[in-house]
């Protein structure tokens, strides 16, 4: 049979029938599309695509109790206790999430471009699977192009969309899994026999009946695609690292604001300045008390408790993460000063409002011994950017649960 002929069962005339009215659609002539070079790309997607996936995933679970990812109904991640050991959990997923997610885009747009001709293929459907085939296509297109879009944008821009980021991209993330699940089931055998193959077949789809003269290999334009997905990662793995790399790292903007700028003890990264959050600054000021069980402490109370050092990374959802050197009280302390020496949980709350003004931590999180109140880091007292006068730190947690500008902790023994 043609692959211009309808399958058995398709009613003939009807086939014709369409066929005939076919809409002015672009035809494609280059010589490089073919089934092998798309079968490469596919590969590189089924291995790289379940990492950014599961990574995402666990990133919302590690959100515990926060508003986030919104009222996603049964879509909800199951709820358990999220680890704190080791500390760079989370800034390893975090990173491995953001990081090879963008370093696919070069390869999803080759496939995009690669399969192009099937998309576009009249008439729309030959057969039932070849009209499943094409509609799990469009839902994968569709929600893939969704998750690299506003994936993207937040990382570039501070809340620029008039919908909850987390709800639509975790949403848009299952409807992702479910067509890239079904087109898996249905092309594999296609990837594997393109894969095995020396020579595309010259009466498939993706080959054009007339190409025009190449201006470069397969293998080139696989290179070509393979170096655009490096230098990706070069000029994005900075957000993951200190040091020098910080400032390579172009599509991080967010990750590479600085509070002090100075080179100084706070000069490190910062999503949300003490500006933007509306705070008055005489709430930081010498009226500033921490209500900690009714108990209420001054900044000079809590440096003469017993401080606690601890190296531990900050690790933000946009991918950038930090390791810096807190000094601070330990939770477990102040929960014993508080009457609660076996909390279950606690609720830090700060001056500001929204929907981070608050964390919530379980038994783990807030027993660990490095789990601290932060009054100082690296050796000097937070800057207002960093929270001053004290926030939050707690071992692998997204960066937005260590709550900033800390006016309470209530620590529970239910």
């Amino acid at each position: 049979m043609s692959p211009n002929e309808p399958e058995y069962g398709f009613p003939a005339t009807l086939w014709r029938a369409v066929e005939r009215r076919r809409p002015p659609l672009p035809r494609f002539r280059s010589s490089v599309r073919g089934p092998r070079f798309t079968a490469w790309l596919g590969l590189v997607l089924l291995v790289g695509m379940p990492v950014v996936i599961v990574t995402g995933l666990l990133s919302y679970v590690a959100y515990g109790s926060a508003p986030i990812p919104g009222d996603v109904g049964f879509l909800r991640p199951p709820a358990f206790d999220w680890p704190t050991s080791p500390a760079w959990l989370y800034r390893v997923n975090q990173g491995t999430h953001v990081l090879l997610g963008l370093v696919l885009v070069p390869v999803v747009l080759a496939k995009l471009w690669s399969v192009v001709p099937k998309l576009v293929a009249w008439p729309p459907a030959r057969s039932l699977t070849d009209a499943l085939e094409r509609g799990t296509v469009l839902l994968l297109v569709g929600s893939l192009l969704f998750e690299i879009v506003t994936g993207v944008l937040n990382i570039q821009y501070d809340y620029v969309f008039g919908f909850s980021f987390y709800a639509a991209h975790y949403v848009g993330a299952w409807v992702f899994i479910g067509a890239f699940v079904a087109h898996v089931v249905l092309k594999l055998p296609h990837m594997v026999a393109g894969l095995r193959r020396r020579e595309d077949p010259p009466d498939h789809d993706l080959v054009a009946d007339d190409p025009l003269p190449p201006t470069i290999s397969r293998r080139g334009a696989l290179t070509l695609v393979g170096g655009g997905a490096a230098l990706v990662g070069l000029l994005s793995v900075g957000q993951v690292l200190d040091g020098p790399l910080r400032g390579t790292a172009v599509l991080l903007p967010r990750g590479r604001t600085t509070a002090a700028g100075d080179g100084g003890p706070n000069d490190f990264p910062v999503n949300r300045t003490f500006v933007s959050t509306g705070i008055a600054a005489a709430a930081t000021g010498a009226a500033w008390r921490l209500d900690v069980g009714g108990i209420r402490l001054d900044r000079a109370a809590l440096l003469a408790m017993d401080l606690h050092t601890a190296d531990l990374p900050i690790s933000c959802v946009e991918g950038w993460s930090t390791q810096q050197t807190w000094t601070g009280v330990r939770l477990r302390d102040l929960a014993a000063l508080a009457g609660v020496p076996e909390p279950t949980s606690a609720v830090v709350r700060s001056l500001e409002t929204g929907p981070f003004a608050q964390a919530e931590l379980h038994e783990g999180q807030v027993l660990h011994p490095d789990s601290l109140l932060a009054l100082r880091v690296n050796g000097a007292d937070l800057s207002p950017d960093h929270g001053f006068p004290a926030r939050l730190i707690v071992p692998a947690i997204p960066g937005v649960r260590c709550t900033k500008w800390v006016r309470s902790v209530e620590f529970r023994s239910v």
